[in-house]
């Protein structure tokens, strides 16, 4: 019990000093303000921060965002940014698979089985439900046993023997009991020959769920490759990481061929890109750089290929790179001219951050605003388990929402924006100017003190 007071007894000190630290600061000092409305139970709300928000902060770490009540006092806040992979471990298993026959003329959108499977769920054996004869069965798919990984599936890895190169594209589902399936959307690979060198693409991205089978049917079977290799990637999280949210397009420049150079608006810590690919049947091997600013040297990001292809009357694109979450303010794409290049305009790019959740403590009266863009704020977040004592992640969702108003995120600078600072930094002159004289005075007094002559008996 007495555990809990002082912890209490400290995050009620922790918040007091945040506050007055904050307190001589005012919605002018900040050159966006953005009104706030609130829904659901307080006093803690909880609020998504735009992208387009934070874009008009003048600190890479958000420590010039705050919240303001209807008088001008400052309220507590914490900020919740988890990175992509700060909580997850990730483990590779090789699984078996089983192949999925049904007749040439078969019009089903699936073949059907009979499966035979162990106690625990593990496959044994997949048999066609109708036995076929040589020549009238065709390969349509696989079916991939996933029963042994109790972790969300993050990623599915093949490996294939074929003929032919190209690209092999397939719809993907899951189950649970093989009877009712999901649609995890479509899935490609591909393995081509790029001026004597080989380009493969083995990786399919899964959506971070769990299922005890997958299912993998070609679109087009009669060209389907035979699977040699399967293995899914699985990760185990402690709590989800926020989704990413996308920037408008942003335009680039180019002074050589074949390398573009984009300014992003601040310093971010880009998660991702998408280079746009306007023309058709482009192929294009990229690296990918970046950098803090203009004084410093490029480093390597990543690299990989980018494509538009056209195939069966569809475009297959693959135009986005992952990147790892540093904070970079400008990148440069150099593309390898051999796959002909994206051309002389340097293409459009969009980067994608992990988005941001503010949670504050409602205190005096409403509405609330929130403000952001000042250079010289000193970060005033608290930590979560602080600002609610008692949290924890499912506590979280169960706060009340706060929203920003799309309409008037675009707020003009505050006229006080420029010369607030300069007022407030008179204020502390002063204010130290008076401390000052006040120790002074004290040292003067004790020394008097110490030089008058004791009084004699």
């Amino acid at each position: 019990m007495s555990q809990k007071l002082n912890l209490g007894w400290l995050g009620a000190v922790a918040m007091g000093v945040v506050l007055s630290v904050a307190a001589q600061e005012k919605p002018a000092d900040f050159t966006t303000q953005v009104p706030l409305s609130v829904a659901g139970e307080g006093p803690w709300y909880r609020l998504e921060l735009p992208l387009s928000v934070q874009l008009n902060a003048r600190q890479a770490d958000l420590s010039d965002v705050r919240v303001f009540n209807a008088v001008g006092d400052v309220q507590a806040y914490a900020l919740a940014r988890e990175a992509a992979q700060s909580s997850e471990t990730r483990t590779l298993t090789e699984v078996k698979w089983f192949p999925l026959y049904s007749s040439v003329d078969a019009t089903e959108t699936a073949p059907s089985v009979r499966v035979q499977s162990s106690a625990n769920g593990t496959l044994v054996e997949v048999q066609p439900s109708s036995q076929l004869e040589a020549g009238e069965e065709e390969l349509r798919g696989w079916l991939l046993d996933a029963s042994a990984i109790k972790a969300p599936l993050q990623q599915l890895i093949l490996d294939w023997t074929s003929e032919l190169d190209g690209f092999q594209r397939f719809t993907l589902e899951a189950s649970d009991d093989l009877q009712h399936w999901q649609s995890w959307g479509e899935g490609q690979v591909a393995r081509l020959s790029f001026s004597d060198e080989r380009v493969e693409q083995h990786e399919v991205g899964l959506p971070g769920q769990s299922a005890r089978y997958l299912r993998l049917l070609w679109i087009t079977p009669h060209s389907a490759p035979t699977l040699t290799s399967a293995q899914l990637q699985s990760a185990s999280t402690r709590s989800l990481p926020l989704p990413l949210v996308w920037s408008q397009a942003l335009a680039g420049s180019s002074v050589k061929a074949g390398e573009y150079t984009w300014q992003l608006p601040m310093g971010l810590n880009v998660e991702r890109v998408q280079v746009e690919l306007s023309q058709p049947n482009s192929l294009a091997p990229v690296s990918l750089a970046g950098r803090r600013d203009s004084s410093l040297p490029w480093q390597p990001l990543g690299s990989g290929l980018l494509y538009r292809l056209s195939q069966n009357g569809q475009d297959v694109v693959q135009n986005e790179l992952p990147l790892s979450g540093q904070i970079v303010q400008q990148l440069k794409l150099t593309v390898d001219e051999r796959g002909g290049g994206l051309g002389d305009q340097a293409p459009t790019l969009k980067f994608a951050v992990r988005a941001t959740q503010l949670v504050f403590l409602a205190r005096g009266p409403g509405p609330y605003t929130l403000v952001v863009g000042n250079a010289t704020a000193k970060a005033a977040n608290l930590p979560l388990s602080t600002l609610i004592p008692d949290y924890s992640p499912a506590k979280l969702a169960t706060l009340g929402r706060a929203m920003v108003d799309v309409g008037v995120v675009a707020t003009q600078p505050s006229t006080g924006a420029t010369s607030a600072p300069i007022d407030t930094n008179w204020k502390k002159f002063g204010l130290w100017a008076v401390l000052l004289l006040c120790v002074v005075f004290l040292v003067a007094m004790a020394f008097s003190l110490l030089r008058k002559p004791s009084a004699k008996s």
